[in-house]
């Protein structure tokens, strides 16, 4: 009952960062492309967030194993509260590159935030699960995952609203006072040794990875660059600018993508029941669905290329990219914590989350250059391009039941 409940207040904690980092999102792409900002201008914007999530995801394993999960789980949500307030005094007639350099430094701090509670909260499902629970651990990842991921979605509706309703400033403070008490519950009800490692750990483990772990990251990069590199800048702004929808338009319909693709995520053990025969995914369960999120990718694109009906291809095309991509990244998440030790979890997932801020700050880069070089197509076909990556790096993962053991 005492590792329930522990569960229960690490995932609220998480649910809580996750409305307030969606919102977060949609309110500084849409405020900024309404003062009249570039495509590569409004990524860069984002580019800190996701390069000093890489940085936080490689030393935060090491924090949390040696100080327990507790404290970077704390840090996450005390420096979310920070980023908010500081970007709600950002000024409007400051001039464009200051403005520039201050949203860009919040966002790091965001960034760091972000990948600190993601660790924390992923890790906290290996730790407080019994040993040998395998199916439940699949089970139990795919609803983490899937409910944030779904609250993300939320958050992005709820960034476009807040926006229409509060304005900037006041948006943020709203969400900055109501994560801070989400910070005082979990400070006065978590225990203060939970995910510490019981021997030392050294600083220089961070990097010494197995090669299932090494393997399964590189292909987390490509998989998640495929997803940012036409999702973060390009999509919002080929809805903007071809399609001519509004701020409440947008934030809604990309809230309601992620939260039916946290929904597929959350179910995704039950999607791959029947296929994986009563087993759990394997390396190659994670290869067959890059692969197929290749070919449906290269199918948006020549749609677009070709001029299809917007609503046939992008909509349409997005709504199933949501699907394969929801399924094959609960598998990753799956994996992860599968092929680590239980002692060790904090390092790893550490490690493998370091390299899916990689593939979005990749993508984030991308997306903004090669949407204003080729639109929404190049985009895309540079999405193909990075997940047939993740495709054949899964490849080489271990399969059976060996999977579990060659660590």
């Amino acid at each position: 009952m005492t590792n329930l409940r522990n569960y229960s207040l690490v995932t609220g904690a998480y649910w809580g960062f996750t409305l307030t980092d969606g919102a977060l999102r949609m309110l500084v792409l849409l405020h900024f492309h309404t003062l009249g900002y570039s495509a590569l201008q409004i990524a860069m914007l984002f580019l800190l967030y996701e390069l000093f999530g890489v940085v936080t995801n490689l030393v935060g394993g090491w924090i949390g194993s040696h100080f327990g999960l507790k404290v970077t789980l704390f840090a996450g949500l005390g420096l979310q509260v920070v980023a908010l307030s500081a970007l709600a005094g950002l000024q409007p007639g400051w001039p464009v590159a200051l403005s520039v350099t201050y949203v860009m430094a919040a966002q790091a701090l965001s960034g760091v935030a972000k990948d600190l509670t993601k660790m924390s909260s992923k890790s906290a499902i290996k730790v407080l699960l019994p040993e040998g629970a395998e199916g439940a651990l699949f089970k139990w990842v795919a609803i983490l995952t899937g409910s944030k991921n779904a609250l993300k979605g939320v958050g992005f509706f709820l960034g476009g609203v807040l926006l229409s309703w509060l304005g900037f400033r006041a948006a943020l403070l709203t969400m900055a006072i109501a994560l801070a008490l989400v910070l005082l519950v979990a400070i006065l009800a978590l225990p203060g040794d939970m995910g510490r490692a019981k021997t030392k750990v050294k600083f220089s483990s961070i990097l010494a990875k197995s090669r299932n772990i090494n393997l399964l990251s590189a292909a987390r990069l490509f998989l998640f660059g495929s997803r940012d590199v036409w999702f973060v800048v390009g999509l919002p702004l080929f809805f903007a600018a071809r399609l001519g929808w509004s701020h409440n338009q947008i934030g809604g319909f990309l809230a309601l993508w992620v939260i039916g693709y946290g929904g597929v995520q959350a179910i995704a053990p039950n999607l791959l029941r029947r296929g994986l025969t009563g087993g759990t995914p394997q390396g190659g369960t994670a290869a067959a669905g890059a692969f197929a999120l290749a070919g449906l990718t290269a199918l948006i694109a020549w749609g677009v290329q070709a001029q299809l009906s917007p609503w046939l291809t992008v909509v349409t095309g997005l709504a199933l990219f949501g699907l394969v991509f929801a399924v094959n990244s609960s598998v990753h998440s799956y994996l992860i914590l599968a092929y680590t030790e239980r002692d060790q979890v904090a390092l790893n997932v550490g490690f493998y989350y370091m390299a899916n801020a990689a593939g979005r700050l990749l993508g984030t880069l991308l997306s903004g250059l090669l949407y204003q070089l080729g639109g929404l197509p190049g985009c895309l076909w540079a999405s193909v391009a990075l997940v047939v990556s993740a495709g054949a790096l899964s490849l080489a993962l271990p399969r059976g039941s060996k999977a579990l053991h060659a660590r």
